[in-house]
C-alpha cells in the first residue's frame, strides 16, 4: 500500500469522524483543498461515490458506510503498531493532546504543562479547552483533566490536589448603596450574571452549609457562556457573579473584587488528569504521566 493510499483512508476516516471537510482538514493539519482532492482521487480509484456532499452537509453513501466499516479496523491497526513502534523511542517527542475546561487548564498551565515543555522541547502540546464532557478517546484527546466527580469510572485518574470551589463575588462600588447578602436566597434581589452552561441550559447556582442544600435562578441584566466575560461584567459593576475561585482570585486579592457568601461554597471535587489503559504507550505520554505523579505528589521544583 503506498504512502498516498494511507494519505487518502486516513482522510476518509476523519471526515466520517469530524463531520466535515473543513473539520477533517483542521484535525489532519491539512489545507480543506488537499482533504477534497485525496478524496476524489480516492473515489476515482475505486471507481464509486464515497460521500454525498452538499453546500451545508457530507454524508457516507451506501457504498461509503460499507467501505468505512470495513477498512476501520484494519487503519486502526496500523495506527497501533506506528504507536508501538514511537513508544519505543528513549526521548519524548511527536504531539499529546490534552482535553480540559478551562479554569483547570489555567491551574495546571504553568506548574505542570509548562514544566512539562521545558523538559521535553520536542514534544508540541495541543490544549484544547470546552466545558462540555467528552469521550477523550473517542475525540483523539491523550488526556483529559476534570474533577474527580467527572471522571469516567473505567478511566484512570491521577489526583492533581487541585482543590476547587466557586467564589460569589461583586465589585466594591456594587455595596456602595446595597446591603451584602447574607444567606444566598437574598441574591434574588439582586442583579446577577447568569451563566449558560455548554448544553445550553442556564446554569443553577449551588450553595450548602451544615447539611443544607439549595439552587437557584437568579435573574440579571446578562447571561454570559464565558467565565472571562463574566468577570469583566463583574469587575465592571453589572451584577454579581458566580465563578471559579481562580478565574477571580487575582481580582479578588488586589481589592478589584469582594467575595461574599464564602461559608455558603465548600469546596467541590479536586481536579484529576485521566486517561484510558494504553499499554504501549509513547515516551511523550510516559513522560508526562511520571510528571503529573511528581506534580500531584509536590516533588515538582
Amino acid at each position: 500500500m503506498s504512502r498516498h493510499s494511507l494519505i487518502e483512508l486516513e482522510a476518509v476516516l476523519a471526515i466520517v469522524r469530524c463531520g466535515s471537510f473543513r473539520a477533517a482538514a483542521l484535525d489532519l493539519g491539512m489545507s480543506t483543498t488537499a482533504i477534497s482532492n485525496a478524496v476524489g482521487k480516492l473515489e476515482r480509484d475505486l471507481a464509486v461515490r464515497l460521500f454525498n456532499r452538499t453546500t451545508r452537509s457530507v454524508a457516507l453513501t451506501h457504498a461509503g458506510r460499507i467501505f468505512v466499516a470495513q477498512i476501520k479496523p484494519a487503519f486502526e491497526g496500523i495506527q497501533k503498531a506506528m504507536d508501538t513502534a514511537r513508544s519505543q523511542q528513549e526521548t519524548p517527542s511527536g504531539t499529546l493532546r490534552i482535553n480540559s475546561f478551562a479554569t483547570a487548564a489555567r491551574e495546571i498551565m504553568v506548574p505542570l504543562v509548562l514544566n512539562y515543555m521545558q523538559r521535553y522541547p520536542q514534544v508540541h502540546i495541543d490544549l484544547v479547552t470546552e466545558g462540555r464532557l467528552v469521550d477523550v478517546v473517542a475525540a483523539g484527546f491523550d488526556l483529559g483533566v476534570r474533577r474527580s466527580d467527572l471522571v469516567p469510572s473505567d478511566a484512570i485518574a491521577i489526583p492533581l490536589g487541585q482543590m476547587q470551589r466557586i467564589a460569589v463575588v461583586a465589585s466594591p462600588g456594587f455595596f456602595k448603596d446595597r446591603a451584602i447578602p447574607q444567606v444566598p436566597q437574598e441574591l434574588l434581589a439582586y442583579p446577577c450574571i447568569r451563566g449558560r452552561l455548554p448544553n445550553g441550559a442556564l446554569l443553577r447556582w449551588r450553595f450548602e452549609k451544615d447539611g443544607e442544600s439549595l439552587q437557584l435562578d437568579v435573574e440579571g441584566p446578562m447571561t454570559l457562556d464565558e467565565a472571562s466575560l463574566a468577570r469583566i461584567a463583574v469587575t465592571n459593576g453589572v451584577g454579581i457573579g458566580y465563578l471559579m475561585e481562580p478565574d477571580v482570585r487575582d481580582e479578588i486579592a488586589a481589592g478589584r473584587l469582594v467575595r461574599i457568601l464564602e461559608d455558603w461554597t465548600p469546596p467541590l471535587a479536586p481536579l484529576c488528569l485521566y486517561y484510558s489503559n494504553r499499554r504501549n504507550s509513547s515516551a511523550a505520554f510516559q513522560a508526562f504521566i511520571a510528571l503529573a505523579r511528581d506534580f500531584a505528589a509536590g516533588r515538582l521544583t
